[in-house]
């Protein structure tokens, strides 16, 4: 891949790595298709408050960066955040099914 292509890509390992307390957690995976680039990224469980800040303005941020540097390379980019194995929503079905249980008889 051209150097072009991975600007955004290296942008977006950049700044996660400076707001992260486990930076060798940080990984990026990019995929590009018709609707554009996409960047999917995975960080560790306890670093994804960080990330995603206060009411999700740090995403939204980071997010909106990527857009930037994205035009700047004729490209339309958009950013996942994977949310870690053991995540609220992990936690949620496993409530719900406990739930479920309790009402068995």
């Amino acid at each position: 891949m051209a150097s072009k292509e991975l600007k955004d890509q290296d942008f977006l390992e950049v700044v996660v790595k400076a707001l992260v307390s486990n930076p060798s957690a940080v990984k990026v995976k990019r995929e590009v298709d018709e609707m554009g680039v996409l960047m999917t990224l995975d960080v560790a469980p306890e670093d994804m408050g960080t990330v995603i800040g206060r009411m999700g303005a740090t995403a939204k941020a980071i997010r909106t960066l990527l857009r930037v540097v994205g035009i700047k390379n004729n490209a339309r980019v958009n950013l996942k955040i994977s949310e870690p194995e053991g995540g609220k929503r992990s936690r949620a079905s496993s409530d719900v099914d406990r739930a479920m249980d309790d009402l068995k008889l």
